[in-house]
């Protein structure tokens, strides 16, 4: 017998939890799936890779399976909001597998689709909805979906539902669903505004912090390479060659560095595709599913990525770029070490990146060991990132890679004012446009 049958879940619930391979419950399920069966509203701090939808889809699902009769034409019993595409596909997969044998339908609403059949899915109405927050209000503009009936909310990924500016979107869709309901949100990380979320959307909630924000998980070994950028592509390749055949995920930046990123690897012999925000949907989805089979072992991606892509064997996480925003790198190096694996997490450091490096490494509060070269002396306030690529100097000698000449690339200054390795001063692929 295991945790889940003393959790109250319908045996039918439980030995469907088996067959997927849940067997004991991780700790934010532990804590969660009680409360949620309580019809308590629960606030969850939590890293990816936890498990948390099944924290909120279990009970979600269990309480679904209790109600009676059919949903009414264009109503929604549940609702589960996601920042991404790809976050709400996933989350639409496994609530499908966890009703799966019941009556109970589950639909997904994103963008990036045609709508019409969107709304030809929602006339009949349906139990459980995963939507994206513009989606959603799209069809509620036409009228083609009902929140009135509405009792079950989730918000998962609710931090990064306000990086991306869904704050005034999420307004609108609660204030449509009544106040008599049970809310669930999930989150990385707890940003000041998040507070204001919490006290606008929950009611006297129960908070369950597994791990304190900021903290990667546990079985990610970090390392990072100080290394001129014009020098960072050939590092690149030189570390995936030596575990060719098991699945990397690489980070940029920007969409058009991304994606020139990953025609040089598919150059240089690898089983390499990207996604970023100029890729259709189609596009992201074929990615992804290439990813995951194994067919392609490399993915270039922005950080559309960053959430919500649920790959157990991803065994290496390159960011290539440093992310502008700190709670980011958390989650990039999130995709590996996934249900208890080990992983890898290697940061590549440029001179101008130094105070991404230094922000990163505060929000975490460890110092990242090096692999190679040495940190990076801004001669012009290095703490907060600068607004162009490629001006970065360093002070004291040669710069990371430890590579014999590798001083020069994107303007490294050795002392005494002379360039180091007698490079010219080269910028590196990407610029700074935020990508996406």
């Amino acid at each position: 017998m295991s945790d889940f049958d003393m959790m109250g879940l319908p045996t039918e619930l439980v030995a469907r939890l088996f067959e997927l391979g849940l067997k004991d419950p991780t700790p934010i399920q532990k804590q969660a799936i009680p409360h949620g069966m309580n019809g308590r509203d629960v606030m969850g701090l939590a890293q990816t890779g936890t498990g948390k939808t099944a924290a909120f889809g279990v009970p979600l699902v269990a309480q679904m399976m209790a109600m009676e009769g059919r949903p009414n034409p264009r109503s929604v019993r549940g609702l589960v909001l996601a920042p991404t595409r790809e976050l709400a596909s996933q989350i639409a997969v496994h609530l499908r597998n966890y009703a799966k044998g019941t009556p109970l339908k589950v639909a997904m609403v994103v963008g990036g689709q045609s709508i019409n059949p969107q709304i030809k899915r929602l006339e009949r109405g349906v139990d459980l909805l995963v939507a994206t927050p513009g989606r959603l209000l799209d069809l509620m503009d036409r009228r083609a979906v009902r929140l009135e009936e509405t009792t079950f909310l989730v918000l998962d990924e609710a931090d990064q539902m306000l990086d991306m500016g869904f704050i005034h979107d999420l307004r609108k869709i609660a204030s449509v669903i009544p106040k008599d309901r049970q809310t669930m949100l999930f989150s990385a990380t707890m940003p000041k505004l998040m507070n204001e979320i919490a006290n606008s959307y929950l009611q006297s909630p129960i908070r369950i912090e597994v791990s304190p924000p900021g903290k990667a998980a546990d079985k990610v070994t970090q390392e990072v390479h100080f290394i001129a950028k014009a020098e960072k592509t050939s590092l690149l390749i030189e570390l995936l060659s030596k575990h060719r055949g098991e699945r990397a995920l690489v980070f940029g930046r920007t969409k058009h560095g991304s994606e020139k990123l990953m025609k040089t690897l598919v150059k240089a012999g690898f089983d390499a595709t990207s996604i970023h925000g100029n890729k259709s949907q189609g596009q992201r989805d074929r990615a992804i599913e290439g990813f995951k089979s194994g067919d392609l072992t490399v993915l270039v991606a922005t950080d559309v990525a960053a959430r919500g892509l649920d790959i157990p064997d991803v065994k290496h996480v390159y960011n290539y770029d440093l992310p502008n925003v700190p709670d980011n790198y958390v989650h990039r190096i999130g995709r590996t070490a996934r249900a208890g694996k080990d992983g890898a997490a290697v940061a590549f450091c440029a001179p101008d990146e130094m105070g991404e490096l230094k922000a990163i490494q505060k929000t975490m509060g460890i110092a990242i060991p090096v692999a190679s070269g040495r940190p990076w002396e801004a001669m012009d306030a290095p703490d907060k990132p600068k607004g162009r690529g490629g001006r970065g100097r360093g002070r004291g000698g040669r710069p990371g890679g430890g590579r014999p000449g590798g001083g020069g690339g994107d303007g490294a200054q050795g002392a005494g004012g002379k360039p180091g390795g007698g490079r010219k001063r080269r910028r590196g692929g990407g610029g700074r446009r935020p990508g996406g």
